[in-house]
């Protein structure tokens, strides 16, 4: 146990709390115990990732094994799903694997291989859904100087500016958020920046897909972005495991050549998710595939609501395939959503 007066970096301190002995992560209830994604709000991000790894398929020319990774996969929710929602000629050959550091949960589906690291060199589609934003980060303050300092963190949430940073963090601050006045602040990236790199080279052939709370270079929050949540409330980030610790992700500083950035809204739209309502005649002509188109596109709203989940950031690394394979993913992209 951490002694409660220590002074840390809320990287060593998220780290601990998140993912240390009886972290966060480790509880038997899961994520889904405490905030709802996009998995858990409707069906079809399921079917929507179903779809998108069909077309990977097919840009990999329908290979003997196809690999679907599922990054911080919870309690297996999205592999099991997305599994259930192929069709007859790719599910055979589909490898589902969930990456977690939980134990894996009692009655996950057998043909799910639970993994505590991603599996390297797979041909298919790696798949991280809110993985990102809980990749522990250090925060940094510009103190009356305009320097910027480290935040440093007890247990108990108490804060206070330790020294100046320096080094790779300070380089990657001026690259891609530089802090402007006494009080401002940002979270430092480069962790998370490492890590998608590392899940990227993990693929050999195929496609790599980060969704997350994003922001972009020109409107980053001027105070930043970390809280906490608890019992599906959002919360004071306290680095003592009562809570999850989650941070929004600058995915433009960890895409790589090649990559583009959509919101959710569009990224769906583009495999059918739209929300759109069914025809009124359809009512009259038949009326249970009304109810059914109805109750879809109510589904589908709050994954694309303004505000919300649709303002998510999709990031899609292509992996030794081409844009134009995936079927307007990477390609076609009004201006204002291109990386």
């Amino acid at each position: 146990m951490v002694d409660q007066g220590v002074w840390r970096g809320w990287r060593v301190a998220g780290d601990e709390a998140l993912y240390g002995v009886g972290g966060f992560y480790r509880r038997p209830e899961g994520p889904a115990g405490h905030f709802r994604t996009s998995v858990h709000a409707s069906p079809l991000f399921a079917v929507a990732v179903a779809r998108l790894l069909c077309r990977v398929d097919e840009a990999l020319g329908r290979p003997s094994e196809l690999a679907f990774v599922d990054m911080a996969a919870g309690r297996g929710e999205l592999v099991t799903a997305v599994l259930d929602a192929l069709p007859p000629d790719v599910a055979p050959r589909t490898r589902a694997y969930a990456v977690e550091i939980a134990d894996r949960p009692d009655g996950l589906g057998s043909r799910i291989e639970w993994l505590h690291e991603p599996p390297r060199e797979i041909e298919g589609l790696l798949f991280a859904n809110e993985w990102l934003d809980n990749v522990p980060l250090d925060v940094t303050e510009a103190g009356p100087d305009g320097v910027p300092r480290l935040v440093l963190v007890r247990r108990d949430g108490t804060e206070r500016l330790g020294e100046p940073v320096t080094g790779a963090d300070a380089e990657w601050l001026e690259r891609w958020w530089p802090l402007s006045a006494e009080g401002f602040r940002a979270e430092i990236g480069l962790p998370r920046d490492t890590a998608w790199a590392s899940a990227v080279a993990s693929v050999s052939r195929g496609l790599a897909v980060a969704v997350d709370y994003a922001h972009r270079e020109g409107a980053r929050p001027p105070f930043g972005t970390l809280t906490g949540f608890r019992a599906g409330r959002e919360t004071v980030p306290v680095p003592d495991g009562s809570c999850d610790i989650t941070a929004h992700v600058a995915l433009d500083a960890c895409a790589l050549p090649g990559a583009r950035l959509l919101t959710q809204r569009s990224a769906l739209g583009a495999l059918g998710i739209t929300g759109a309502r069914p025809p009124l005649a359809l009512a009259s002509t038949h009326p249970a595939a009304y109810v059914h188109a109805l109750a879809q596109a109510g589904s589908a709203a709050e994954l694309i609501a303004p505000g919300g989940l649709g303002d998510f950031g999709w990031l899609l690394q292509p992996v030794g395939i081409t844009g134009s394979a995936l079927g307007g993913l990477l390609v076609d992209v009004p201006d204002h959503e291109e990386h």
